[in-house]
């Protein structure tokens, strides 16, 4: 049996949130998935210059924000605060 490798988180979520909206809305697989590449650092399908903000934000406890898109082409937000007391899933109208 072959298993996945797992990969280790960057940084600590927090408490992971997700807005009402958002949970209505996107799958819990998506969520998930988007979840996970957040926390490994994808940054997902956010602007190179966003991506690198995230990249030093790591670096110098900063807020954190990934951008992904699910199949049905619904964009997602997952954003971890600077204390990195609270990771939340949420859509761009929620902000």
């Amino acid at each position: 049996m072959i298993s996945e490798a797992r990969t280790v988180p960057k940084f600590s979520p927090g408490q992971i949130l997700i807005t009402t909206n958002a949970q209505q809305l996107l799958r819990e697989s998506d969520v998930q998935q988007a979840l996970h590449r957040h926390l490994a650092g994808d940054w997902g399908d956010c602007e190179p210059e966003d991506a690198a903000a995230n990249e030093d934000a790591l670096l110098q406890g900063e807020r954190l924000l990934s951008v992904y898109h699910t199949a049905e082409k619904v964009r997602v937000w997952i954003m971890t605060e600077a204390d990195r007391s609270a990771t939340t899933v949420l859509l761009p109208e929620d902000y």
